[in-house]
């Protein structure tokens, strides 16, 4: 597996792959690889290495390009997005993803989805789990286990929100150094509905909001 610390190796590895395929010297259908009767070992080898590279970094490398295209070409990053036959929303979510982890951050002993997992969290606790599930051999899904049973252990300790009229709830986030003091007054309904929707995503409400909130801001 390619090490963090210098990404150029997979990056070659990949180019000298694309290189190939554009070449005709392999054909890539969307079912499978048609390989010359006669391919030397080393380069059957050296493919299965590639292979490995693609399938293992291919999440993280198509959250990096449609960060990168919509910084560079945000008016036609979409047309090409479509034109690759790619899912947009698959791809937003690798993005969301990509930019939570510089590469620097990433860790090539656990998966995509390890980060995925943490993705929502500030970076120091972002740090303690992915290096807790890099200790412990973790499964992603005994990842998102641990996280979930943190966050609601802390969700139990906090004080309950107060109830406004209606059956409803106030929350509230304080302003940090430039920041703004955002209160929000909640139905019951809401609340109910809000805390689904982040039990679903693992997330503590504050958390699930903030991302719905920084998607939608990405969108306008």
């Amino acid at each position: 597996m390619m090490p963090v610390s210098a990404p150029g190796n997979s990056q070659k590895q990949l180019v000298e792959f694309g290189a190939a395929a554009e070449a005709g010297a392999i054909s890539i259908p969307r079912t499978g690889l048609d390989l010359p009767n006669r391919l030397p070992y080393d380069k059957w080898v050296l493919m299965g290495r590639m292979l490995s590279t693609v399938h293992a970094s291919s999440a993280w490398c198509l959250g990096d390009w449609l960060v990168h295209g919509e910084a560079a070409y945000s008016g036609r990053y979409r047309e090409a997005v479509e034109n690759c036959s790619l899912n947009y929303q698959t791809l937003r979510n690798y993005a969301w993803v990509a930019r939570r982890f510089p590469l620097s951050r990433r860790r090539d002993t656990l998966s995509f989805g390890h980060h995925a997992e943490v993705g929502s969290l500030s970076d120091p606790e972002q740090d303690y789990w992915l290096r807790k599930a890099e200790d412990h051999g973790w499964s992603r899904n005994r990842l998102r286990a641990e996280v979930r049973a943190s966050l609601h252990e802390r969700a139990a300790a906090d004080a309950p929100a107060a109830e406004g009229e209606g059956g409803g709830a106030k929350a509230g986030a304080e302003a940090g150094e430039g920041g703004i003091d955002l209160q929000l007054d909640l139905t019951a309904d809401r609340v109910k509905l809000w805390r689904a929707a982040a039990e679903q995503a693992s997330l503590s409400v504050s958390d699930w909001a903030l991302r719905a909130l920084d998607e939608a801001a990405r969108t306008v």
